[in-house]
This record gives C-alpha cells, sequence and structure tokens, in this order.
C-alpha cells in the first residue's frame, strides 16, 4: 500500500505564526507515517507547512499515485487543538482535491473530531477518533484486503453508512510509548525549518515528546486526541533520540511540546543522568504546572539537564478565576515557583487568559499586578476559547452563534457572553503585552542591557498608552488597570 500523509497547518495562513518564525514540524504525523513504514507500507509525506496554498497538494497525489490519503495533524502542537477555520478549509480543499484521484481519504485531527459531520461532508471517507497510530494501521490493512471492508469492527473510526455516522468504541491508549518506532524524521526537508529558524533567532530548536495525555481536568482544556491518561517514554529513550537527530540536524534547542513535563515520578532525575551519560549539550523550553514546580530536587535536575525556560499555566492572578476554571493551583504556588525557577537561572513564562465567565475588572486587575510583581521572561496571553467536551464549552455553547472557532491564532474574539465586550478582551490582550514590554524594556536600559527589546521602549509605550484610551472608551471601569 501506498501511503501518502499531509497536515493541514499552514505557516501563511496564521500571519502571527509566521512572522514569529517558530516553525516546527507535524510530529505526530512521522509516528503515525514510521509505524506504517515499518509495517510494510510505502509512505511519503506532503509538508505544506510553508506552501501558499492546498492546492499544491495536487502534485504529490499526481507524481506518487497513492493508494490511501492521509491528513493527519500534528496533535502535539497546540495549534491544531485551537481548530482555526483557515486550517479546516485547508483540510477541505484537500479532501476535495484527492476525491478526484478516487482513493480513500482518512482524517485524523482535534477538529475533525469536534466537527465530523462537517468533514464527511467535504468529502472524507474515514476520521480516527482519539490516539490513531494504531487505528490508523488496522484501518490501511483493512483496505488493503478489500475497497469496502467491515470496519465496525475497528475501535476509535468514525464513517458514514447509510448516510449516518457511525462511531466505533473508543480505542486504548498506548501505555508502553517506547515500543513505537522513532519518528520518520527522514521523509521532511528540514531545512526551511532550520533557516528560519537561524533568521528569525539566530539558533535551531525542533520538537519532542515525551508523553501523551494530561491528567489533570481544568474545565476549559479539551483532549479530544489522548485524553485524561497520562503515558510517557522512557528518559534513555529521549535522551538517545536527542542525541541521534542532533548529530544529523545541529538543532540547539528543544521544545518539548508535552502537556506537562517531566510528571512521572523520578523521571527528572533519570532524564538529567541520561543526558550526561551521553554528554548531551543542550538548552530546552518545557511546559508545566505551577505546584508541580515547588521541588528544588525538580528544578535542578532541569537545569542541570540544559531546562532554559517553563511555560507555566499561570491563567489567572485571582484565585476566584482559577478555583472557576478548577485549576488545581494557587497564587502562592505561582509566586513561589516563580522564585524557585529565578534560583536556578530558568527562566519563568506565563500563560495567561482573559474573558472566563464571571471575571471582573478587579480580577484582571490581580493578574496584571501578579505579572508586575512577578516579572516573568516572557508571557502568552489568550482569550477563553471554548472547545467542544469541555465543561467550559457546555456552558457557553448557547452562546455560539456568531462562531465557533477562530479564523487564526490571533483572532482573539469572544464568542460567548462575559462580563465585557469582545472588542474590549482584544485590545486588553494587546495592551497587557505592550505594558509588560515597556517594563522589560525600562529594566533592560536600567541594566544598561542594549539590545532591540530595550531600544523599541518607545514603540511599546505609545501603543500602551494609545490602547488605554480604547479600553476605556468601551468600558470606563477600565482606568483601574491603569
Amino acid at each position: 500500500m501506498k501511503i501518502l500523509f499531509t497536515h493541514s497547518y499552514f505557516l501563511h495562513f496564521d500571519t502571527k505564526q509566521l512572522k514569529t518564525q517558530t516553525p516546527f514540524a507535524p510530529l505526530a504525523t512521522l509516528y503515525a507515517a514510521s509505524v506504517l513504514r515499518e509495517n510494510g507500507c510505502e509512505v511519503k509525506l506532503a509538508d505544506l507547512q510553508f506552501s501558499s496554498s492546498a492546492g499544491e497538494i495536487k502534485q504529490h497525489l499526481e507524481i506518487f499515485k497513492p493508494d490511501v490519503f492521509v491528513i493527519y495533524d500534528d496533535s502535539f502542537n497546540y495549534l491544531t487543538k485551537m481548530c482555526l477555520t483557515n486550517m479546516r478549509e485547508s483540510a477541505f480543499k484537500m479532501q476535495k482535491i484527492a476525491k478526484e484521484f478516487n482513493i480513500p481519504i482518512i482524517v485524523s485531527s482535534s477538529d475533525a473530531t469536534d466537527h465530523l459531520e462537517k468533514y464527511f461532508e467535504n468529502k472524507a471517507d474515514y476520521i480516527i477518533i482519539g490516539e490513531a497510530e494504531q487505528t490508523l494501521l488496522e484501518l490501511v490493512n483493512a483496505l488493503k484486503k478489500e475497497k469496502q471492508p467491515n470496519t465496525s469492527l475497528i475501535n476509535g473510526l468514525a464513517f458514514l453508512s447509510e448516510k449516518k455516522i457511525v462511531k466505533t468504541p473508543a480505542r486504548l491508549v498506548l501505555k508502553e510509548l517506547d515500543e513505537l518506532p522513532l519518528p520518520a524524521w527522514d521523509l521532511i526537508d528540514i531545512t526551511p525549518y532550520k533557516n528560519t529558524w537561524l533568521r528569525g533567532h539566530g539558533f535551531f530548536s525542533i520538537n519532542f515528546v515525551t508523553t501523551r495525555g494530561c491528567p489533570y481536568k481544568c474545565n476549559w482544556c479539551a483532549k479530544p486526541i489522548y485524553g485524561n491518561r497520562y503515558n510517557s517514554h522512557s528518559p534513555q529513550n529521549i535522551a538517545k533520540q536527542i542525541k541521534e537527530l542532533q548529530s544529523k540536524f545541529g538543532f540547539t534547542h528543544i521544545w518539548f511540546a508535552d502537556d506537562i513535563f517531566g510528571l512521572k515520578p523520578n523521571w527528572l532525575k533519570e532524564f538529567n543522568a541520561a543526558i550526561k551519560e551521553l554528554q548531551l549539550v543542550i538548552k530546552y523550553k518545557i511546559q508545566s504546572r505551577a505546584d508541580l514546580l515547588l521541588e528544588d530536587e525538580n528544578i535542578r535536575y532541569l537545569a542541570e539537564s540544559g531546562c532554559d525556560e517553563v511555560w507555566m499555566g499561570a491563567e489567572s492572578g485571582s484565585q476566584k478565576v482559577l478555583d472557576a476554571m478548577d485549576k488545581g493551583t494557587t497564587i502562592e504556588q505561582i509566586k513561589e515557583a516563580t522564585q524557585l525557577l529565578k534560583k536556578y537561572n530558568i527562566k519563568p513564562c506565563f500563560f495567561l487568559q482573559f474573558g472566563y465567565t464571571g471575571e471582573l475588572i478587579e480580577d484582571i486587575e490581580k493578574t496584571i499586578l501578579m505579572v508586575d510583581e512577578l516579572k516573568p521572561h516572557d508571557i502568552g496571553i489568550s482569550v477563553s476559547y471554548p472547545l467542544p467536551g469541555t465543561k467550559f464549552y457546555e456552558r457557553v455553547k448557547k452562546d455560539l452563534i456568531e462562531k465557533q472557532n477562530w479564523k487564526d491564532s490571533d483572532d482573539l474574539h469572544l464568542m460567548f457572553n462575559s462580563s465585557y465586550k469582545a472588542d474590549f478582551y482584544r485590545h486588553l490582550q494587546r495592551f497587557v503585552h505592550y505594558k509588560f514590554r515597556f517594563a522589560q524594556s525600562k529594566e533592560l536600559l536600567k541594566n544598561k542591557k542594549f539590545n532591540k527589546r530595550m531600544a523599541l521602549g518607545p514603540y511599546y509605550y505609545f501603543k500602551q498608552i494609545r490602547l488605554k484610551k480604547k479600553l476605556q472608551n468601551i468600558e470606563p471601569d477600565a482606568g483601574s488597570l491603569f
């Protein structure tokens, strides 16, 4: 069987990410391609991330002449979990083109899981629900035997039968991740990734994952692929992967795309030992929770093994909002974790979100004050985003009339009724960013650290002044934020 893989993330349709210049390869796609290849399939990857049109898939179909076409999105990348409509439309266009070649079309993505009917209406034949490698392998093997197989016996699958959507029982997730073959990095042209990173940042970073799933239950966080289970590769396996790939690609930095890095007891200790044993020199960034970062020993293992940045799901400076989110962390833990990371020269970074139901000006003010007080290295701000399958979505879905998904990652439209107007939150996100950058530029100037960010101080200042006026015009009570 000849299998053509692709994915639906196009940088050119996400202006913010195009400017950021931090592209990462579709790692989940590489895992799936590797599994099929190990089981006797001839595989090719049409990586269209840097392409300007979904129509480019046609030439790959014409040249490779596959038996099956698979759109397999990178479920490890948060951008695909956002279910952006620009990428959905690209997937639909590729599906319609592939249908002209009269071959089965299989889709695995968060968005397809959430919107089965839309993908079937646009020519998909099968949609994989949940962790996809084993389901895909069974489906491809069934298609190899007969053109119209009995797919009702394959777990983790959705398909049409007599114009009705049929969903088979859920598939159990993989527990022994080390049994998976290594991702098929040879299928990808690494050059545009490397050149983009070097041009934009002066170093080259690639993505790894050590785990699948997240056991925590923040009520706004969707987990359509890996769910609430938490399974991990061994630290020795990951260290060997790093060594092998670093010799091929020459990267000096890693983004570990895990939802939670190093949760398993003793994992960080063993990873640190494995890094030292293989004499690896690498910097990396991770995502974690404040409550998991309160042990000196764990932070020390992170620092010694090369951790440079930790992105913490801080979310809000208001305990009321954190409790409403079922976050399970406290403001005090955020403060302690930030101080501990700084003690070990690891850069603490905050994920924040505004607009959660019940949040008021006083809660927003607490978030801004938290950032001012703790001075993280960086912040990423979003507006609360309801995704199917979450308690938060069920709470606000009656309001989702105008739109249910953002167009791109910089859309920031509040799609439900919250305390203030949608424009208020969009401007608030910008204001807090510019306020934060201006404070950083002043600190750099004070310490005589002359760089690009310091030089942009006046720009940040005037931007925040303009946004102050817009915010006060929309919401007079916003004055206390300034």
